[in-house]
């Protein structure tokens, strides 16, 4: 069977990735399967706690939560492809163990043996080189004869939650067009994205001087001590949203509404690139030229020319953490004047 030979009326299956940004990087290829009329039906696979990432859209009638074991959504399901947008081996091992005769996807993380359609990225004196992770998503998906006619993000969200999140907004004092930051502090990768603090507060701080608009403060329940951190350094009536709110769903309302988000190197950057809203990404042991799309409203912050960096490990192995030590506030600063004169102030509510 070629990549291209669909059996007529066929189930397509598309393993989501488990990190939220690139689960929003996949949107483009996750919206080209359901509209291919080549299969009778889709389902997209991904964890249970990344639904609210993609409910309420097109994609949400096809969303299938793996819990109790992968093995057994493939048993119940019988897909003839899988797209498996996971790179990790495991994926591609459950796959095959569940026997899919068509699974599709990078050869990457030493699973090439047990894909029946692989791409294998390009490579530079022995190493891999480094491709944008939405262009390998397309890339895969494309094996499968799935073509996404473009790169950008697509995000939805539905009236109830719109009402709920502005709610919130409200509450803490952030009414109808009133400008306001989003700021997300944390990172779930690694201690190596954080950046301090107290840096965070004075780029709020900096910005709320030069434009007016308030710090919003949100983050992962594992992220509220960071939160926390940032709201207490700050000396501008910040504002947080209340724990309870902290959700994936009212996340996408608040940069949705956001007149700019100041973020690490983490998802919530993908959020605003589906709604196009200003960001501000300070980045540290990663490869710039994964996330090198969607830069049309957003502005990458790192230093550059460390021997270190980047050295893509969840903490820093020299202890000294340079890449985000480093990284001062005037740079921030001056990043966000320069991202939102690219695109005038909206009106949201």
């Amino acid at each position: 069977m070629s990549a291209f030979d669909v059996p007529a009326g066929g189930h397509l299956f598309l393993r989501a990735p488990n990190w939220v940004g690139d689960l929003v990087m996949a949107t483009p290829v996750l919206e080209a399967a359901i509209a291919d009329e080549r299969w009778s039906k889709v389902s997209i696979g991904l964890r249970p706690h990344l639904r609210a990432v993609l409910a309420e859209g097109p994609l949400e009638p096809h969303l299938v939560p793996i819990e109790g074991g992968e093995d057994r959504v493939y048993r119940e399901l019988a897909p003839d492809v899988a797209v498996l947008l996971s790179n990790s081996f495991g994926a591609a091992l459950r796959a095959y163990r569940a026997g899919v005769p068509v699974r599709v996807g990078a050869a990457l993380s030493s699973r090439g043996v047990l894909l029946t359609h692989r791409l294998v990225p390009p490579t530079w004196l022995g190493r891999r080189s480094p491709i944008p992770t939405a262009h390998l998503l397309r890339d895969v998906a494309a094996l499968a004869g799935v073509l996404a006619p473009d790169l950008h993000p697509r995000l939805h969200f539905g009236a109830s939650t719109a009402a709920s999140a502005r709610a919130v907004l409200d509450e803490v004092g952030i009414g109808a067009g009133k400008p306001f930051v989003v700021c997300c502090p944390g990172a779930a990768f690694g201690a190596a994205k954080l950046w301090p603090p107290e840096r965070f507060a004075a780029a709020l701080d900096a910005i709320h001087a030069r434009t007016g608009a308030v710090g919003f403060l949100t983050g992962a329940p594992s992220e509220a001590a960071i939160v926390e951190a940032v709201a207490r350094a700050c000396t501008h009536p910040v504002r947080s949203a209340p724990p309870a709110t902290r959700d994936l769903a009212h996340l996408k309302v608040w940069i949705h509404d956001a007149r700019l988000l100041l973020v690490g190197d983490s998802g919530p950057r993908w959020y605003a690139a589906a709604f196009d809203t200003p960001c501000v990404s300070v980045m540290g042991p990663n490869l710039p030229e994964l996330t090198a799309t969607s830069l049309e409203f957003a502005s990458i912050v790192r230093v550059e020319g460390l021997d270190c960096s980047p050295c893509l490990e969840r903490a820093c192995p020299l202890v000294h953490h340079a890449c985000m030590r480093e990284l001062g506030v005037d740079a921030v600063v001056a990043a966000a004047a320069e991202v939102l004169a690219r695109v005038p102030a909206r009106e949201v509510l």
